[in-house]
């Protein structure tokens, strides 16, 4: 029996508009934490005043939550970007490479640096007997 997959699977599915679950969390979450700095500075200065930061926190809070480009989010679109800038700006396009790994980020290439690597094939073949031998014991 053959079933369809659907080709778009990691698109996420609006909920409440146009906003995802992901998207209302972040905003639900954030913006909480933008009612307390504005309840909590409130009795101390003016409403108008505590409006101000609370305001700015839920204005960033919702471009970062509603930001895609090139099919991606906030977070990978700024370790891309960041990655991109460290790395000279060498950086080139490879289809079917996940080029948004976190680990590799600080990772910087010397233009100058070439390395010249031979494959040692004598110890490829030997594990390859080897491998061999052991299957051929079971």
């Amino acid at each position: 029996m053959q079933y369809k997959i659907p080709v778009q699977i990691e698109n996420e599915d609006p909920i409440l508009m146009w906003l995802s679950l992901r998207q209302l969390f972040i905003l639900m979450a954030w913006w909480a934490i933008a009612y307390n700095i504005f309840i909590s500075l409130a009795p101390s200065v003016w409403k108008e005043v505590a409006m101000l930061p609370s305001w700015i926190i839920a204005l960033v809070t919702f471009l970062i939550a509603t930001f895609k480009q090139y099919e991606m989010t906030f977070v990978p679109f700024i370790l891309s970007f960041i990655r991109f800038n460290v790395n000279l700006k060498e950086r080139r396009w490879q289809q079917a490479v996940d080029s948004i790994n976190p680990l590799d980020i600080w990772f910087v290439t010397k233009p100058n640096e070439k390395k010249d690597e031979k494959i040692d094939f004598s110890s490829k073949i030997e594990q390859i007997n080897n491998l061999e031998d052991k299957l051929n014991k079971i």
